[in-house]
């Protein structure tokens, strides 16, 4: 029996919540409050129209809607859920909070109330293909997994499902850890590059939101960090329990590391070979450290035969180096995912040869000075649309004045994506590879990375 859950369930009965944003983490949050006995009110920036079908579709549910441009102005709740993308600092939410109003979201909650082992991904990079290994590993194994957090479905709604035997691999962002007053029993940090300047205020802010993955661990608590990042490197000092550092580029004394080609652990003194790296068919050396970072979590709760098993059957996650199609002996991929200049360079080299690169998006307000190297020695063609356009256009020209390489490249700017497709495909040539990696986010044209990858596979597979 969860006697927390209980205690939730009765405290929810009748309770005035607000719930602020009806996307795809809320939808399932609004139901199961109203089915605990909650008057809820919805909260959103978009018109009764916009929703469309999910109006709809609360509404039957008897809540209560406030929408439009001032959606936020009548917030005096009992409890108030918050987006994960919303500032937990705006007026308004101060304000409520002076008046009384409990300000918390769907994942702090989660963390209260879970009976189950929580194992936690963050990290600039690499995160979601970390998280789904180390998901896909376990379920190998033979555990009961279930997936949440920026992936898989939202997880409160099936709290009573969930058994303390069972494992839940969580995805989570910055948004969603920077008010978290709790922390996974096992927490990874793939990385940390500047992400997402256009949300938190600083650097710093951004540091300091990834770091609540493990500042609230016991002393029971597992943190396994990525040794050749030297922003993660430095939190092993800020660590309350076992720190296991991962390093594809450093022998290192304990954790996980690379000898000949393959990937050995040692934490206990003696170290064990668990895999080569041949096995693993994910492309890319930075997917090779995210299989590092899975084998830190779970070693100890999995045999190096469930671990292999994956790495010769995983092809990897949609929109992260995306296969789409082959047209006239030409090659289209979709890496929407790519939504920082890191990411982008990281993809761009795992191909062999230089390709037809389609970037640009939304600015977060980060530098794209690193770009303007891997562009010049990876790109044949430069096709650009959205806000960042002329930042990466910059990076590459700043890169042609300092060292001569790629002026050779033709750069293009487009409007829509149909212009980006044709444009990139009318510059291709048998044997070429036509790459999204847009190095920004969606949010200027699309509602995340995976409507702006399938809207991109649309027009590759109506050529």
């Amino acid at each position: 029996m969860n006697k927390k859950l209980d205690i939730f369930k009765k405290s929810m009965y009748r309770k005035n919540v607000a719930v602020l944003g009806v996307g795809i983490s809320n939808t399932p949050l609004i139901k199961f409050l109203v089915n605990l006995g909650a008057k809820v009110t919805a909260f959103d920036k978009k018109t009764r129209e916009q929703l469309g079908e999910v109006y709809d579709e609360l509404d039957l549910l008897g809540i209560k809607f406030s929408l439009g441009e001032n959606y936020l102005d009548h917030i005096g709740h009992d409890i108030i859920f918050k987006t994960p993308g919303m500032r937990f600092d705006i007026p308004e939410l101060i304000a409520a909070r002076a008046k009384g109003s409990i300000v918390t979201s769907e994942m702090e909650v989660f963390f209260d109330l879970c009976p189950a082992q929580i194992i936690g991904v963050t990290g600039s990079d690499g995160k979601t293909t970390t998280t789904t290994l180390i998901h896909k590993i376990l379920e190998q194994e033979g555990y009961t997994c279930w997936l949440g957090g920026n992936i898989g479905k939202p997880l409160l709604s099936e709290i009573e499902n969930i058994q303390p035997d069972h494992k839940v691999i969580l995805e989570l962002s910055s948004f969603q850890l920077h008010t978290m007053k709790a922390s996974p029993h096992i927490a990874v940090i793939t990385n940390i590059t500047p992400n997402h300047l256009d949300v938190h205020k600083s650097m710093d802010e951004y540091v300091d939101a990834k770091k609540n993955i493990f500042l609230h661990q016991s002393k029971s608590g597992k943190l396994v960090i990525n040794f050749d990042n030297h922003i993660t490197r430095s939190f092993e000092k800020d660590a309350a329990g076992d720190v296991i550092f991962f390093s594809r580029l450093n022998n290192i004394q304990k954790g996980v590391f690379i000898d000949h080609n393959s990937i050995f652990i040692n934490i206990d003194g003696n170290p064990q070979k668990v895999i080569e790296i041949g096995d693993i068919i994910l492309p890319g050396a930075h997917n090779v450290e995210n299989y590092m970072a899975a084998i830190g979590a779970v070693w100890e709760m999995v045999s190096c035969e469930s671990i292999r098993q994956i790495a010769a059957a995983f092809t990897g996650v949609e929109h992260r180096i995306e296969f789409v199609r082959e047209i006239n002996n030409i090659k289209f991929y979709n890496s929407s995912i790519d939504s920082s200049p890191s990411r982008t360079i990281a993809t761009l080299n795992t191909f062999n040869q230089k390709v037809i690169l389609i970037a640009g998006g939304k600015d977060k307000n980060i530098p794209y000075d690193d770009l303007g190297g891997i562009l010049a020695e990876k790109v044949k063609c430069l096709v650009l649309i959205g806000p960042t356009a002329s930042k990466i256009e910059k990076a590459l020209q700043d890169e042609i004045e300092r060292t001569g390489k790629g002026s050779d490249i033709p750069v293009y700017k487009c409007s829509t994506y149909e212009e980006v497709v044709k444009t990139a495909y009318s510059n291709a040539r048998a044997g070429d590879i036509v790459l999204l990696s847009p190095a920004s986010t969606s949010f200027d044209m699309f509602k995340n990375f995976e409507e702006r990858g399938n809207k991109y596979k649309e027009i590759v597979k109506g050529l």
